[in-house]
């Protein structure tokens, strides 16, 4: 059995540290140009190099993406870009453009080159030209069926890798091919700025009656016609291993650190139990409820058992679902005093119930009883952001461990 890489996303240093913490093989990261998300927070050179540094020491691989279309004036300083990476020793490029292509060929020939999702690769034929030109992966499009997976994986060599994304946000457009954003607020998706406006409210206007506006569906609330659920694969991982992909992807370099954390998590117990035995693999319903921890939309298969029904749109609303808060990370822990240094992510009080997630043992709960300072005062509360505080936590806490609690 061919056993997937599990590649997760980096949005910027402390995430990808917390991917690779929590179980992912590979990430992928991008700069502070060049990628689409440009909106991330992304990563300096040195942050990149250290990135790329850290992972090496854990036996993980970087890919850094620079999938935009680049226009004449990026390609000076993309050619810098690529340059320095190649100096540091990224393990693969994620291009969409040809020219990106011939010059990552040129510039960092030792290189690995993986092919975006955003060159739309549907189909066999597409692969082997791909193939042809030096590409070492494709990331297949989000439009195809296990089915059309499978035979590509059959029709092309074992030296070209296969990657499919397996998790996140599904864009509405043919391969994250948008113009919709461009349209409405002169932000370029195609560059890494766009704005989501999938997710507004539409209405329907008709011309003889101006500013008189329309739901599109009968709800009083408008509807979403652009608006996807979230895809989620979780349940279907022996499903996936029998098309023989190299790598499974999740999306969410945007996405929070308690996102990239949690998900990592789940897929890595979930695939390692598959590879182990897939004919008995069972969706445990503690992973359904781990899943729904996290800020996230209603989940689809997406398009992996066909074309999906109406069912796979959200037209009620384009908001998260957001049923616990991410409280803060462990720093530090002192087995002799059984305090804990905590940084704060989001508000947190004395006689709160918050949970434990760790890398490496089950969530559990407690209820904080005594919170303190950095001066060793007690307090009552920590309110402030990336405020570092200690709490008596009687089961050891580890660094990298995340508290959270249900949302308020």
């Amino acid at each position: 059995m061919k056993i997937p890489e599990l590649l997760a996303p980096a949005g910027n240093l402390e995430k990808l540290k917390y991917a690779i913490y929590y179980g992912a093989d590979a990430v992928y990261a991008g700069g502070k140009d060049f990628s689409l998300r440009a909106k991330a927070d992304n990563f300096t050179l040195e942050e990149l190099e250290e990135g790329i540094i850290f992972a090496h020491e854990k036996g993980k691989k970087v890919y850094v993406a620079i999938n935009i279309f680049p226009h004449n004036e990026d390609i000076e300083n993309l050619t810098s870009f690529i340059k320095n990476i190649a100096k540091m020793g990224a393990d693969a490029f994620i291009i969409s453009d040809p020219g990106v292509l011939m010059l990552v060929k040129e510039l960092a020939p030792d290189i690995k080159i993986h092919l975006s999702t955003q060159a739309n690769s549907t189909n066999w034929k597409s692969c082997l030209f791909w193939h042809n030109m030096g590409v070492n992966r494709i990331i297949l499009a989000r439009e195809l069926s296990l089915r059309e997976i499978k035979e590509i994986r059959e029709r092309v060599p074992e030296t070209l890798e296969l990657e499919i994304f397996v998790h996140g946000s599904m864009c509405i457009s043919y391969s994250g091919r948008c113009l919709l954003s461009n349209y409405l607020t002169f932000r370029d998706a195609n560059r890494g700025e766009c704005a989501h406006p999938c997710r507004y409210k539409y209405f329907l206007v008709e011309e003889k009656r101006p500013g008189q506006y329309f739901p599109i569906f009968e709800d009083e609330r408008g509807t979403y016609i652009l608006n996807s659920k979230d895809l989620c694969m979780l349940d279907k991982i022996p499903e996936i291993l029998d098309v023989k992909i190299d790598s499974l992807k999740i999306e969410g370099r945007m996405k929070s650190l308690h996102y990239v954390a949690q998900i990592t998590k789940l897929y890595r117990e979930a695939l390692d139990i598959a590879v182990k035995n897939p004919d008995g693999f069972v969706f445990k319903d503690v992973w359904k409820r781990e899943l729904l921890k996290i800020t996230h939309r209603e989940y689809t298969h997406g398009f992996y058992f066909g074309k999906p029904d109406v069912n796979a749109q959200i037209y009620s609303t384009s908001s998260y679902i957001n049923e616990y808060e991410f409280v803060g990370l462990v720093k530090d822990y002192d087995e002799k005093t059984k305090k804990a240094i905590i940084e704060q992510r989001n508000p947190v009080k004395l006689g709160d119930e918050v949970e434990i997630l760790s890398p490496d043992r089950e969530s559990y709960s407690f209820v904080i009883n005594k919170m303190w300072d950095v001066e060793g005062n007690e307090i009552l509360n920590a309110p402030h952001p990336k405020q570092i505080f200690q709490i008596e936590a009687e089961i050891p806490l580890k660094p990298y461990d995340i508290l959270r609690k249900p949302a308020e």
